[in-house]
């Protein structure tokens, strides 16, 4: 595991990671501590605890049990050691760390005039470990290219943890650097990333690969962000994770108006699972978009499933790819 992810934890915790053996460590998705309870990984869609020893168990009895001096360290090296500098962070409820790894938090909610204004007495971190894969939207790319200088407005469905931020990054990648087996050009790409996870920005700057010619929005909400990169950056795409709102369509209606490819993604197993939601319905029956993107994990994270056009015919070919 990388130097920057271990650098978070308290000593005692890192060093019971770091006696993993690497198969297990590398396919590390997600480590949760919470206070008082055991320690906790999860990797290849299964879960378990860590013992004082650094072995994974299934029992609760035998394994690390987090400390309130683990949980008040961890939170000092996150903030390195100054909590105030977090206070925006805390609102949202999750901490983009070098290397664009996300930390989730749970605790006390303080809420100021209805709002959440910070997160205290916290009890529980979830280290969300970013994975960049360069080149794992190399199967979905030639369906998304319209033509050499165009792309489909493209719907991204999928599970929570199914790889869909992954192939999104991806795309943004590739589509900023242009492909030259394609012979797609170089394109303008603008990255609204309301949770830090696509970019996974500190202080502003993308610790992932991105694109040359891309630029972000940080932490701002998908919406509002479409609407001021259109205003101020000129984007010929628009990349957003995980739409779902009213004003969402809305937005994506007025990037397809201005001449602005949208690539979006969105929760759910199918189409039919995503058109119980208003705002999307509303998109699919308009044909915004003109390719659907379906992932799970049957094959392992990332499967693609189906890919669609407008009226919902398939039009993915596998074994073109194989």
């Amino acid at each position: 595991m990388k130097k920057e992810i271990l650098a978070i934890f308290p000593n005692p915790i890192r060093q019971l990671i770091q006696t993993l053996e690497s198969s297990v460590a590398k396919e590390i998705e997600e480590i949760r501590l919470r206070e008082n309870r055991p320690l906790e990984i999860s990797y290849l869609n299964q879960f378990a605890f860590l013992s004082p020893k650094g072995k994974m168990t299934l029992k609760e009895q035998e394994a690390y049990i987090v400390t309130h001096e683990d949980m008040v360290k961890m939170l000092n090296l996150i903030s390195n050691h100054s909590i105030y500098r977090l206070d925006e962070e805390l609102k949202r409820g999750y901490i983009t760390v070098s290397g664009g790894h996300r930390v989730g938090i749970s605790g006390k909610v303080i809420l100021e005039h209805g709002e959440v204004k910070t997160i205290k007495d916290i009890s529980s971190f979830n280290v969300r470990i970013a994975k960049q894969k360069i080149g794992v939207a190399d199967k979905v790319i030639p369906y998304l290219l319209l033509d050499r200088e165009k792309v489909h407005n493209t719907l991204i469905i999928s599970p929570p943890q199914c790889g869909k931020t992954t192939i999104l990054r991806d795309i943004a990648r590739q589509l900023s650097s242009g492909i030259k087996s394609l012979g797609f050009s170089s394109k303008k790409v603008g990255i609204v990333d309301e949770r830090s996870e696509i970019a996974g920005c500190v202080f502003g700057v993308p610790q992932n690969d991105v694109g040359p010619r891309t630029d972000v929005l940080d932490a701002c909400p998908k919406a509002e962000g479409m609407m001021m990169m259109i205003r101020s950056m000129s984007p010929e795409i628009l990349i957003v994770d995980e739409i779902g709102r009213n004003e969402d369509a809305v937005a994506i209606f007025e990037a397809r108006n201005a001449g602005v490819s949208v690539i979006a993604t969105a929760h759910g197993s199918n189409i039919a699972d995503i058109a119980k939601r208003p705002s999307i319905s509303s998109l699919i029956q308009q044909r915004a978009f003109t390719r659907y993107v379906i992932l799970s994990r049957n094959q392992g994270v990332g499967t693609i499933e189906r890919i669609l056009d407008e009226e919902l015919n398939s039009v993915f070919r596998e074994k073109a790819y194989a």
